[in-house]
């Protein structure tokens, strides 16, 4: 089954240890399904670092019918009027970082128990070449890797992303630049590391003006996850 939409809110969180506990329970019974139940949305999971070289320790995915549907006066209204719990544990982020994405490519298929998340920033002007090559060779060879069910590339779009920045009272970067994230569902999580360091390691970036060490490659394990 692949997504539930063409659009996907991406969060990455942490907290202090003192506050981890409460912090789970708080997205597991309530944060969660709260959001789930907007409108537009459908299904959201959220994992932990599987691996020391994971850099932020949870990471979450919202999946909307568009990435518009992010920006949406409801839903702007909606984060406005957060529960006492969730302004409690939101406050409390020692790290917090938001990224409203539209799907362009989606090869996933069922639902598995791990992830890996590729993070990078692609020149402008190789954006085009790059993304078909990760339509037609890229993520293709990743889904034929041992358990690997399933890989998609998301495009962080700087449009729906800056209303949310303005709702919260942000100042836009003079420096924005955009961030694509490749998804990768596996049923372990070695397997989608080592799908991304196999299929984009090496020389494989470099026609595209990048190199293997401007890639943030991160692997995870499902915690829990809801839809409608």
């Amino acid at each position: 089954m692949a997504f539930f939409g063409a659009g996907m809110l991406v969060t990455f969180t942490e907290v202090a240890a003192s506050l981890e506990d409460e912090f789970n329970e708080w997205y597991n019974r309530e944060h969660i399904d709260e959001r789930v139940n907007m409108p537009g949305f459908h299904r959201a999971r959220r994992y932990i670092a599987a691996d020391s070289a994971t850099l932020v320790k949870y990471f979450a995915t919202y999946e909307t019918d568009t990435a518009e549907d992010l920006s949406a006066p409801a839903y702007m209204e909606l984060l406005a009027d957060q529960s006492d719990w969730s302004k409690k544990i939101m406050s409390q982020f020692s790290h917090f970082d938001r990224l409203t994405c539209r799907i362009s490519i989606d090869q996933t298929h069922g639902v598995t128990g791990a992830a890996g998340l590729v993070r990078l920033f692609p020149p402008e002007a190789e954006m085009d070449r790059l993304r078909e090559w990760l339509r037609e060779t890229a993520l293709p060879a990743m889904c034929q890797r041992q358990d690997v069910m399933g890989a998609a590339l998301l495009e962080n779009d700087l449009a729906v992303s800056n209303v949310g920045w303005l709702a919260a009272g942000n100042e836009i970067p003079a420096d924005q630049k955009t961030e694509w994230l490749i998804l990768i569902d596996a049923t372990l999580p070695a397997a989608a590391r080592g799908a991304a360091e196999t299929v984009l390691g090496g020389d494989a970036l470099t026609a595209f003006g990048m190199t293997a060490s401007a890639l943030d490659i991160n692997s995870y394990a499902l915690l829990f996850g809801n839809q409608r």
